[in-house]
């Protein structure tokens, strides 16, 4: 949902800078990592390929929207409680967090120096943040990964990780955008956090190495889901959307291609229809 309709598509292409749905395991990554520098060592949660997938970001999580294995929900909106009561039902949970733009009403807003908010995003309440002032972003980012530790989530989904290829009021540049994108998997995967990269498909030969998985919406009405497959040849899953694509159109081609992909409505509420 926090994607625009990408009249841009060809700008994320000309910025590159190199150039069946079936429920399956989840692995476990080949190690352990530190969940927080002073906290317990734990196994990464690895989602595989084809992996179903429920995603609500419109306000309280609906824990019997859908039975599927793994749940992607607002950080803010949700607490503790939400996330054990679906790992209570064998679930697996992933925390929205927005990385790239600055949003007045979420209870941290205060903490983004005036320096760091660029243009207006298309939505409301929202600027663009700076991503080049990273010794300014990043602690706030890592409390807000910090509260996803802690109330208990598996994993993050970063939102806007490619700001460089929009209009922000900023100067950014796909190298900017790597540096920063880089800086958010650390910061996940020092608290023993999973971390998505969402969207932002020039840039998956340098990320894929870094990321457990992938979130994308409409690579298949911009006919761009095969350049997700880096993901699903490395084991990682790729949580797919489409918005106003009808199931019959993407889903032979997801299945084909492994990916996780479902038909949302735009508010991205509990409303789902998966292939």
């Amino acid at each position: 949902m926090r994607r625009r309709a990408r009249a841009w598509t060809a700008l994320l292409t000309v910025l590159a800078v190199s150039a069946t749905p079936a429920l399956t395991g989840c692995t476990d990554t080949g190690g352990s990592r530190d969940s927080a520098a002073d906290g317990p060592r734990q196994e990464r949660w690895q989602p595989g390929p084809g992996l179903a997938w429920q995603w609500q970001l419109d306000g309280k999580v609906d824990a019997a929207a859908a039975d599927v294995p793994v749940y992607d929900i607002d950080g803010f909106e949700n607490d503790a409680a939400d996330v054990a009561r679906l790992h209570r039902d064998g679930r697996k949970v992933i925390c929205y967090i927005n990385v790239g733009a600055w949003e007045d009403y979420r209870p941290d807003a205060d903490a983004f120096p005036r320096s760091v908010l660029g243009g207006p995003n298309g939505w409301q309440g929202e600027r663009w943040l700076d991503i080049r002032r990273i010794s300014l972003l990043r602690p706030i980012m890592e409390r807000r990964f910090d509260m996803c530790r802690e109330k208990g989530f598996d994993a993050v989904e970063p939102d806007l990780v490619e700001g460089y290829a929009d209009d922000t009021g900023f100067p950014l540049t796909a190298r900017d955008q790597l540096k920063y994108n880089r800086m958010i998997a650390d910061i996940a995967h020092e608290r023993g956090l999973a971390v998505g990269l969402k969207n932002d498909l020039p840039q998956i030969p340098h990320l894929v190495d870094v990321f457990d998985f992938a979130v994308n919406e409409q690579c298949a009405q911009y006919g761009e889901c095969a350049r997700l497959t880096p993901f699903i040849e490395a084991g990682k899953a790729v949580f797919h959307v489409e918005y106003t694509e009808p199931t019959h159109r993407f889903c032979p081609e997801s299945r084909r291609l492994g990916l996780s992909s479902m038909r949302k409505k735009w508010e991205l509420g509990t409303w789902r229809r998966a292939c």
